[in-house]
């Protein structure tokens, strides 16, 4: 069932997805892998437009790990220009809808035209305010927390290390300014993080579904919020009806 923004007392603000199982979808179906990965590109679009009408501010999607260049020749080609067509087609309709593109990770490790068409996207809808969209790309959760060690470094040279703190260093991970995840969500059926946000989701909610990313639709993620709505957030404190029983 289709959720609006009021059917909750608490919508997620920040959603991360592992986008897992394109390959596998076509698989399934007979076909390339690399079709797989098409039809997934496919479905963004429709969920940044949803995720933006229920309310949610920031979502983060994992479309490209540090290790998926371990991956077959012509799929990381294929992954690479899916990349650029998106950019090239669906920017335009999405920053119409107020969306702002941020993209995380070792972005100098892509072609040359990619770069550019990202840092010009990103430029473009900097000012945007509906929601922000991140893609992870060339991204790794372990790169990212050396990444800002070393950005905290460069930004005070000379500094003894017993003055960086957790705050300090959050500063300088890829996500600052951004909220943490409230709510990961993992298609494609396995229940593991593999490297994504390892930082930013030390309390966020996991959500692991059989669902293949092609598959997760609108529905699904209803599904998805509907349990994070169950959930009790406590952030290392007891629950509510532990502290009733104990007053």
């Amino acid at each position: 069932m289709p959720v609006s923004a009021n059917s909750f007392l608490t919508i997620p603000q920040h959603i991360a997805i592992i986008m897992d199982g394109n390959g596998r979808w076509a698989q399934k179906r007979h076909m390339p892998r690399t079709v797989g990965h098409a039809k997934g590109a496919a479905g963004v679009k429709a969920l940044v437009e949803s995720c933006a009408e229920k309310g949610i501010k920031y979502l983060t999607l994992f479309a490209f790990s540090t290790e998926n260049w371990k991956r077959p020749a012509d799929e990381v080609s294929t992954l690479m220009g899916l990349f650029v067509q998106y950019l090239e087609k669906e920017m335009g309709a999405l920053a119409a809808a107020g969306v702002r593109l941020k993209v995380i990770g070792d972005v100098a490790g892509f072609p040359a035209e990619l770069q550019t068409r990202i840092h010009a996207a990103e430029a473009s809808t900097q000012n945007n305010q509906a929601i922000t969209l991140t893609v992870a790309a060339n991204y790794g959760g372990q790169w990212d927390v050396v990444q800002a060690v070393k950005n905290w470094q460069a930004a005070n040279p000379g500094a003894d290390v017993a003055d960086l703190t957790q705050e300090r260093l959050a500063q300088h991970l890829s996500t600052a300014g951004m909220p943490d995840p409230d709510l990961l969500i993992r298609t494609g059926g396995e229940q593991r993080i593999s490297n994504f946000l390892l930082w930013q989701s030390a309390y966020a909610e996991l959500y692991f579904t059989d669902a293949l990313w092609p598959e997760f639709n609108e529905a699904e993620l209803s599904k998805a919020l509907h349990w994070f709505a169950t959930r009790e957030r406590r952030f290392g404190k007891v629950a509510n009806t532990q502290v009733k029983e104990t007053a």
